[in-house]
């Protein structure tokens, strides 16, 4: 896994009167993921639900959360979005304000994964390549050399 987000990328989809917000940026380390988590919450306080998901380290640190959903509904479909893009060292979060009328499992399921695709589809995602920067210094009559 060395793909990795670039630019961030965001979306929307409205099922069955909720409304479901993604996001989905690039992260470093733990605490980088909780302040995007913390800072998602502040700015949708009137939310239901901040469901998500986040890859660290080529899969080393995996982590998601369904946030009050049934459980398997909300996080998991997130995490394996992630794995099946073969994306690390990212996180997404979805936020859902909710309309009123139950979804049930497979409808969860469907509208957070929908809402996953729709966020990543979004960002700017490139192909990390390992490399090593020198500074070689050398006189100038061995510049050809």
């Amino acid at each position: 896994m060395n793909t990795i987000i670039k630019k961030p990328g965001f979306g929307e989809l409205v099922e069955k009167k909720s409304k479901f917000l993604s996001e989905a940026y690039h992260i470093e380390t733990v605490e980088e993921a909780e302040e995007y988590i913390a800072q998602t919450k502040h700015t949708h306080y009137a939310a239901k639900h901040w469901v998500y998901a986040y890859i660290l380290d080529n899969g080393a640190k995996v982590k998601y959360c369904d946030d009050g959903e049934p459980q398997g509904t909300a996080g998991r479909p997130l995490l394996d979005l992630l794995h099946n893009m073969k994306l690390t060292n990212c996180i997404v979060i979805v936020t859902r304000y909710f309309g009123g009328v139950l979804l049930g499992t497979g409808g969860l399921v469907r509208a957070y994964s929908a809402a996953t695709k729709e966020a990543l589809e979004n960002c700017e995602i490139r192909q990390k390549e390992v490399g090593y920067r020198l500074t070689i210094a050398t006189d100038y009559v061995d510049l050809g050399k």
